[in-house]
């Protein structure tokens, strides 16, 4: 194993998913890799594959995606760039939405759709079994228990090994893994003036590092995922990693946003 100082990544710990996949806390998420509205081909294509490849080099060993992104990009780029994946490499990818265009998102959580996708995921990553595959969304229009049915058929199968829960404060109480979804460096708390760029002034980095850094330290559970489709942009995310902040300003933060 590389030493930490070259693998910032794993200055966030580790945290070991459904109690035995043990996975470093600080990911990547590959939301940003596709085109514009998370649409069709990448931008720059080998900047994409450098940005996957450095995000292991950094020592991330958790990657999120979803057939939905390009639709079929990002997991396509993904084999790309790591396929043989690294022994500790989990790769986790969701299901349940349809994608008619750019920017567009519509639900469907019919089983026979979620097996699908879990199908087409399976072969564009190159894997044989999923080790953690969530719903992107509950869909109201099926019932819940057909939804995660459909899920535990999969688990059953062997194609899938874990299924995901996405309420923190639960999570929190039972020690299982959040991954969460986060508007880094938007809206008024990363603001001229705003908490997170106050902060972020003072300790001379970035208002994005700040909340990476908040939400490692807002609870042993959370699983951030940030993503970015530039090499830069992502080690200066995983380098949050590394920034430590009082339990003082962790309060100052923890007051800030729960006032937004």
């Amino acid at each position: 194993m590389s030493r930490p100082a070259s693998q910032p990544a794993r200055a966030s710990g580790e945290f070991a998913i459904g109690g035995n996949l043990p996975v470093v806390r600080l990911g990547y998420g590959t939301m940003q890799l596709p085109g514009p509205g998370v649409w069709g081909e990448p931008r720059d294509h080998g900047e994409a594959v450098r940005v996957l490849r450095r995000a292991v080099d950094l020592g991330v060993t958790l990657i999120d995606t979803a057939d939905s992104y390009g639709p079929r990009v990002s997991e396509r780029l993904i084999r790309e760039a790591l396929h043989p994946y690294q022994d500790d490499l989990v790769i986790a990818t969701k299901a349940g939405l349809t994608r008619p265009g750019p920017g567009r998102w519509e639900r469907n959580g019919k089983p026979e759709y979620l097996r699908a996708q879990a199908e087409e995921s399976l072969r564009l990553l190159g894997l044989e079994r999923i080790e953690l595959f969530h719903l992107h969304r509950i869909d109201p229009n099926v019932p819940l228990a057909d939804q995660l049915g459909a899920l535990v058929e999969l688990q059953a199968a062997g194609k899938i090994g874990r299924i995901g829960l996405s309420v923190l404060d639960y999570c929190d109480r039972e020690g299982i893994g959040f991954i969460p979804w986060f508007p880094m460096a938007t809206g008024a708390l990363a603001s001229r003036g705003g908490p997170l760029r106050s902060m972020a002034d003072r300790l001379a980095v970035t208002p994005a590092q700040i909340a990476l850094a908040w939400l490692l330290q807002r609870s042993p559970v959370l699983l951030p995922i940030p993503g970015t489709s530039t090499v830069s942009h992502l080690e200066e995310n995983v380098d949050a990693a590394r920034i430590e902040l009082t339990p003082e300003q962790v309060r100052q933060l923890d007051a800030a946003i729960s006032g937004t």
